[in-house]
């Protein structure tokens, strides 16, 4: 039996954290509702970072903020640390909002026009303060350090990326020996289920935007020009059929070919045809034989259509990959915590993507989710993460913050 799991099963007072945590449910429910009502989004997340330092203002913890991004790391040090090595955790939560126009009708709702917490990172945060307060009055305790990561631009801009360049990750002076995320889920998860998996947890995301080149001229003869518009149509059927050829059935991908454009008039052949795509995987095996192939299809189809593509094609964040015994730390964690009724070890991933996948490529740790679907929502059809009309349910952010404390001080135990 590892380290790992052996601290999963030491005995350690778990209610007196969900206690301590259920004292907290209002306070953390007016921060995020404060953070909802002013969502931001990017990486310059100023209003958001201000109300990240006063809640946590006056816990004993040594702040920084980012260079880069308005992120704010805070390192909580442990009173039961001994010897040369000071053993650390660390805990993540996203602070950045989407660019959607809120459709909820919720007296909190955001004053921002365009910009919505529709994902959930408002509970992040206020999960991680809650998470914050239960280990600070336990400070005396821990045999260890804890480094709180509020994350920017976690909505495509990788912010985690930058803050790991930035050294979050050695913020306590010793490189972090694991790393956790939380993530809320407004639909198809019971509200308060607990999940996560070993192994692939998230999917690798790529985006690729093509222009196809040909010659422009009048539609009643085709025959004098090099129409673009077939080979896009060309293209994004043949698409469809290398990934279904390409790749194995039990390693799957997914290419969405999300816009397509062409043309002006109904007489008159265009210049250029264009598309762009977003692309999934679940290893790195499939991401890199989806991408060799999506080239190959493209230029292919183009040179059998008389036509030129240029090929725009982003890596934008790798495979989000639980270590095994950590995902097996964490469910444990949860099942002590929770009960096994409120727990489950996912069977498959998730085709998302998250960038907390930059972290978990340099040190061991696990992305878990967290139900918080308002049990008024039928789980099969509530608007999901992303949606104008998602709603999270406020009565979680005491699990999430015990959660996140307990897998700190356990894994800390187990050191």
């Amino acid at each position: 039996m590892s380290a790992v799991m052996k601290g999963a099963i030491r005995t350690i007072p778990a209610m007196s954290l969900r206690d301590d945590a259920a004292d907290l449910r209002h306070e953390l429910t007016e921060l995020r509702r404060a953070l909802h009502r002013e969502p931001e989004t990017g990486l310059e997340l100023p209003r958001t970072q201000e109300k990240v330092l006063a809640a946590l203002d006056g816990l004993p913890l040594e702040i920084g903020t980012g260079r880069g991004l308005s992120s704010v790391t805070a390192v909580l040090r442990g009173g039961k640390a001994s010897g040369e090595r000071r053993p650390a955790v660390l805990l993540r939560a996203d602070m950045d909002a989407l660019p959607v126009q809120e459709d909820t009708g919720l007296d909190y709702a955001s004053r921002i026009p365009g910009r919505m917490h529709a994902c959930g990172h408002d509970l992040h945060v206020a999960g991680l303060v809650g998470a914050a307060r239960l280990l600070a009055a336990r400070r005396a305790e821990l045999p260890g350090d804890v480094v709180l990561m509020f994350q920017p631009g976690e909505e495509g801009m990788g912010g985690a990326k930058i803050m790991v360049d930035e050294g979050v990750l050695d913020a306590a002076g010793e490189r972090v020996s694991a790393a956790y995320a939380l993530h809320v889920f407004s639909t198809a998860l019971p509200r308060g289920m607990v999940v996560t998996r070993p192994g692939p947890m998230m999917a690798a995301s790529d985006e690729a935007h093509v222009v196809i080149r040909g010659k422009g001229g009048h539609g009643s003869s085709p025959h004098g020009a090099k129409d673009p518009v077939p080979a896009l149509g060309a293209m994004i059927n043949a698409l469809q059929t290398m990934v279904t050829r390409d790749l194995d059935v039990f390693d799957p991908a997914v290419v969405t070919v999300g816009s397509a454009h062409a043309g002006t008039a109904a007489n008159v052949i265009p210049e250029t045809a264009e598309l762009t795509a977003t692309i999934r995987s679940f290893s790195e095996d499939a991401h890199g034989r989806v991408r060799a192939g999506f080239e190959r299809v493209v230029h292919g189809v183009a040179a059998a259509h008389g036509v030129t593509a240029d090929v725009d094609y982003r890596e934008q964040y790798p495979v989000t990959v639980n270590t095994p015994d950590e995902a097996a730390f964490a469910l444990a964690t949860a099942r002590d915590v929770f009960g096994g009724d409120r727990v489950l070890e996912a069977p498959r991933p998730v085709a998302g993507s998250e960038d907390f996948s930059f972290v978990l490529q340099r040190v061991p740790g696990a992305f878990v989710c967290l139900g918080a679907c308002p049990p008024d929502r039928d789980l099969a059809t509530a608007p999901m993460n992303h949606s104008p009309q998602a709603v999270y349910d406020d009565s979680v952010l005491p699990d999430a913050a015990a959660l996140l404390a307990e897998l700190a001080v356990r894994r800390l135990e187990a050191e």
